[in-house]
Formats: C-alpha cells, structure tokens, sequence
C-alpha cells in the first residue's frame, strides 16, 4: 500500500512545462528510473516501480533538505522506503542545493 503525500506544486520547477518547451529526450517513466518533487519545501527523489496512467509508484529513495543540501531519513509524515504515488504534474526539477560539504544527516 502506498503512503499518500500533498506534493508541493513545482511552479516554475516543473517537469511538465518544461517539456512542454522542448518535448526532445522526453519519454514515460519506467521501473528503476529516479524522479523528483517537492514535499513541504524539501526534495524526494522516488524510484520509480511502476507507471500508471500518468502517474508513477514507487519508493523514497532520498529525501533532501533544500537549504542545506543534506540528506535526511524522514521529513514530516514521509520517510526513506515508503511507497508513494507521484503524478506528473507533481515532478519537480531539482534545484541548485546548499553547502556540498555539509551533507548527509542521519536525523
């Protein structure tokens, strides 16, 4: 069963308009491939297990701090392993992240 998240909306970080721009290189997601989005102003990265109508399944494979760049277990209600559903109008592209030197958090 998959956890279900309020996916922050991307605005101008969004996935969808921008191949709506430039549709070259744009193909659906498939098992393995790593997607982003945006959950209570950090990053979540899911790897996609399956992709259904629009919409991909799969698990939280890392969870970023926006700030800072550091990498967490959980933020809020979601954490590292759960199974989430990520629509394509949630994806997210991945913003430039803070300090590299100050990364990976086991909070």
């Amino acid at each position: 069963m998959h956890k279900h998240v309020e996916w922050d909306d991307p605005g101008a970080d969004s996935v969808m308009r921008h191949f709506q721009q430039d549709n070259s290189g744009h193909s659906e997601p498939g098992p393995g491939d790593i997607l982003s989005a945006r959950h209570e102003g950090a990053v979540v990265r899911v790897k996609v297990e399956a992709y259904v109508d629009g919409t991909s399944i799969g698990d939280v494979a890392a969870i970023i701090a926006v700030d800072n760049g550091r990498r967490l277990k959980s933020h809020g209600k979601l954490a590292l392993g759960d199974t989430v559903r990520l629509p394509d109008a949630c994806r997210a592209l991945e913003p430039t992240l803070g300090d590299p030197d100050d990364r990976d958090q086991d909070d």
